[in-house]
């Protein structure tokens, strides 16, 4: 993701998408994809500003 690109809903969801197929229906604590889920909900409350 290119500097200053606000993560998406749908951007997390196709990351958590991938680890659960990687890992066999989860991601680890800690995996990006978490995170990546975390940001876009933080993003989307702010209206994606």
């Amino acid at each position: 993701m290119a500097k200053g690109t606000k993560m998406t809903t749908s951007a997390a969801a196709r990351i958590q998408a991938g680890a659960a197929k990687t890992n066999g229906g989860g991601a680890p604590k800690g995996h990006f994809a978490g995170r990546a889920q975390r940001a876009a909900a933080h993003n989307s409350s702010k209206g994606g500003k």
